[in-house]
């Protein structure tokens, strides 16, 4: 029988200790809480490792990194962005096409932490269902920025961007940023599950087309060991990536997620038992993987 969502990763926990079944999770909040605290850092403490925030810094006053998206915007607009502004999202283009583009998502991107608060209370309350709206609503989004960073003359998206908005509120503390972030929290809660990042923003949008060829993937690469207890389908803030990977040996599909929105958060390896997932690389795509396990196992179940 398929685990309820709230229990997810339990059978993990059991037989792979909780560490293990927690080890993507908590290195990636490693990574975002350490990406924020040397944000903050400077402001706080006075300790400038980093100078500017998430569209454009200055790392050790050496190394200039520049959010893409935010520089094509500023470029559409009509701004003239100095030199490093481009070298700082060559850097950036360069980092992501090989690790691949939503890592931003589950890495790095701050309001990552408050979406999947959201997804994990909502789990434990049982909430389903919610309002039904397409993955691809998040592509229109990112291209009506462009249009109207165009038109305006100015970098809209910034103007409303939850990943400022929350860095701002770190800062600063101010109650409209705060509401904001809330108001991110709630929608995801109450209203879709993972409706921020998995629908609606553009900046996963954006990053997603960096995905498309990076070598770095999830591969199901045990995936004849699948006992479909559904605990990767409930964690994955992406779980139509799944599926093709993982039931497709029958039709030639490959174990690896191609996918271009899988974030390489790591959840599925952590929540499954029988350690079906692994980070591998999208170039180990053998379609017979798993195909003589599956027909030997639908032998013996005729």
């Amino acid at each position: 029988m398929a685990n309820l969502p709230q229990h997810a990763g339990r059978e993990a926990v059991r037989t792979k200790g909780w560490l293990r079944a927690h080890k993507w999770l908590i290195l990636r909040r490693i990574s975002q809480l350490g990406i924020l605290a040397a944000f903050m850092a400077g402001p706080w403490l006075g300790l400038w490792i980093v100078k500017g925030n998430l569209a454009s810094s200055l790392t050790l006053d050496v190394l200039p990194l520049t959010d893409p998206y935010i520089l094509l915007q500023a470029l559409v607009s009509g701004v003239s962005p100095e030199t490093t502004a481009f070298v700082g999202a060559a850097i950036v283009l360069v980092f992501y096409s090989l690790v691949g583009g939503r890592v931003y998502c589950s890495w790095v991107c701050p309001v990552n932490l408050v979406t999947d608060t959201a997804g994990w209370l909502r789990r434990k309350l049982g909430i389903r269902g919610g309002s039904q709206t397409s993955r691809s609503t998040r592509y229109w989004i990112l291209a009506m920025t462009l249009v109207l960073s165009a038109i305006t003359g100015t970098i809209v998206w910034e103007l409303v961007n939850p990943v400022t908005i929350t860095l701002r509120a770190l800062l600063f503390g101010t109650a409209l940023a705060w509401m904001l972030v809330l108001g991110v929290f709630l929608f995801d809660l109450f209203v879709t599950h993972d409706g921020w990042c998995g629908h609606y923003c553009p900046v996963g949008a954006f990053y997603s087309l960096l995905n498309t060829w990076a070598p770095l993937r999830v591969t199901a690469a045990k995936r004849e060991a699948c006992d479909d207890c559904m605990d990767c389908f409930n964690v994955c803030p992406e779980p139509q990536v799944i599926r093709p990977a993982l039931k497709g040996a029958d039709k030639g599909v490959g174990p690896v997620i191609l996918a271009n929105q899988c974030t390489n958060c790591g959840r599925c390896i952590d929540v499954c038992a029988k350690e079906v997932f692994r980070f591998g690389s999208r170039f180990s795509n053998d379609p017979k993987t798993g195909v003589d396990n599956v027909k030997q196992i639908q032998a013996i179940g005729s």
